[in-house]
């Protein structure tokens, strides 16, 4: 595991977050656990339906965490055409593909020493969930088109509408991709 925090372990502490709304018991849950978990760097997995908060709950996570002073960056695995994607994530050399005019910056270094907040991971492909795998393992991104590689000092929170253990028991999302993002739900 990444860390050997446990939510039991955590700090119980009750945050102030005024952009979820909520007064019930459920909901006061939820603000302790947002304080627990913005007091380490352990990678959170957030479920729900649409439209239920997971990006509140994300950003609060980070703005209530020492990180709150780096970026909050967000990456939707469904909006970002396949084909993009790696580009996006890991940003790419001049000339390494056609169109790539100059260097850029993915959006995980963009994201250094703040969080990363991945939306919708089970849309992601088998041989992008490998590479973010090893982003998560080594704490290091390669660009497209590099040879070198950059450290990376990102935390990760995950979110996904749909259940992941029926999709990786299916075998269309990796199991130890789906381990290492759930250390806490």
């Amino acid at each position: 595991l990444e860390e050997s925090l446990r939510e039991e372990e955590m700090e119980d502490r009750l945050v102030d977050a005024p952009e979820i709304l909520g007064q019930a018991p459920a909901m006061q849950d939820v603000f302790r656990a947002i304080g627990r978990l913005s007091q380490s760097n352990v990678t959170v997995m957030i479920t729900g339906e649409s439209g239920t908060g997971k990006e509140l709950i994300a950003r609060a996570i980070h703005e209530h965490s020492p990180r709150s002073a780096g970026p909050f960056v967000t990456v939707d695995g469904g909006a970002l055409a396949e084909t993009l994607l790696e580009s996006e994530l890991f940003g790419h050399e001049r000339g390494s593909f056609t169109g790539a005019l100059s260097a850029r910056k993915g959006l995980l270094e963009k994201a250094h020493s703040g969080t990363c907040f991945l939306d919708e991971v089970a849309d992601l492909s088998l041989a992008l969930q490998g590479k973010l795998l090893r982003v998560m393992q080594e704490k290091e991104i390669r660009p497209v088109g590099s040879t070198a590689s950059k450290t990376l000092d990102v935390r990760m929170i995950a979110a996904s509408k749909k259940p992941l253990e029926p999709l990786v028991r299916a075998g269309t999302f990796r199991e130890d991709l789906f381990y290492r993002m759930n250390v806490v739900t």
